[in-house]
């Protein structure tokens, strides 16, 4: 063999080494941010409630955590006069959209998960154990990249995990509310005036696009009431809100108040 021809193929072998390195390498790579699913069961009766849930508890969360997502929240809105509406949401962190689009298929091959599931699983279209599934799909913000579990020693009922979505009127005016909470340092102030915030997320595909949501949580309402007028009334707020390039970048605020269920992980 000419030693040339020798050279071309051994310089080949190594392209070829270095990019299975690479790829190996990108694939083992922890993610630089989470993705969320806000996942919402609305119901008309309360035998819907009870199939779900039982589901959720013996099937759903556990076959999660076998494949390792951990972390979920499960939450109910807190008690309304006006809604009659029933419902149950849940708040899954992603790795990847891999991970994300990969979950059915996977559960489908977990016996455990199928047997616990059985009967909401292989519901009739007669007793469907819910009315309808609304699917929300967020992308964490770059200055809260992992969903963060908050630290409430009070009772569950009484908690109060406070769920806003802004929706802005382009997606330039959405993408400068997003800088206002990163470079601007909206992030930064909830957390030095202790919001206890679960995420902050993208919506990359959602009913009310462009817009963000975001999560935080307090300890009772009252905890919650303090913690906004002290957010108001600071500083850092009042200069935000005062800056030219952020003006009118909100043109709707959608607010729902939740509580933990008693088999959520936070």
């Amino acid at each position: 063999m000419k030693t040339g021809k020798l050279l071309f193929l051994v310089v080949i072998a190594l392209a070829i080494t270095s990019f299975k390195t690479i790829t190996s390498d990108s694939k083992n790579a922890a993610p630089s941010r989470e993705f969320y699913q806000i996942k919402t069961y609305i119901f008309k009766t309360e035998q819907q409630v009870e199939t779900t849930e039982k589901y959720l508890k013996e099937a759903f969360l556990p076959g999660l955590k076998k494949l390792g997502i951990k972390n979920i929240g499960v939450f109910k809105p807190r008690p309304n006069a006006t809604d009659t509406i029933k419902k149950v949401m849940l708040v899954i962190p992603f790795s990847s959209m891999t991970q994300f689009l990969g979950l059915e298929d996977k559960l489908a091959k977990d016996k455990t998960y199928l047997a616990a599931g059985a009967a909401y699983l292989n519901a009739s279209y007669k007793q469907a154990p819910y009315l309808r599934i609304e699917s929300i799909l967020l992308k964490a913000f770059s200055d809260h990249p992992f969903l963060s579990t908050p630290v409430l020693n009070s009772p569950r009922a009484n908690r109060v995990y406070e769920l806003r979505s802004y929706e802005s009127a382009t997606e330039a005016i959405y993408k400068n509310k997003v800088d206002m909470f990163n470079a601007g340092g909206e992030v930064k102030l909830f957390d030095r005036l202790a919001f206890n915030a679960v995420f902050y997320g993208e919506v990359i595909s959602g009913a009310k696009m462009p817009n963000l949501m975001y999560m935080t949580t307090f300890a009772d309402q009252e905890s919650r009431d303090s913690h906004w007028k002290a957010f108001v009334d600071s500083p850092e707020w009042k200069g935000l809100i005062a800056m030219e390039k952020y003006k009118n970048n909100i043109s709707h605020i959608d607010i729902t108040f939740l509580y933990p269920t008693d088999y959520s992980d936070y």
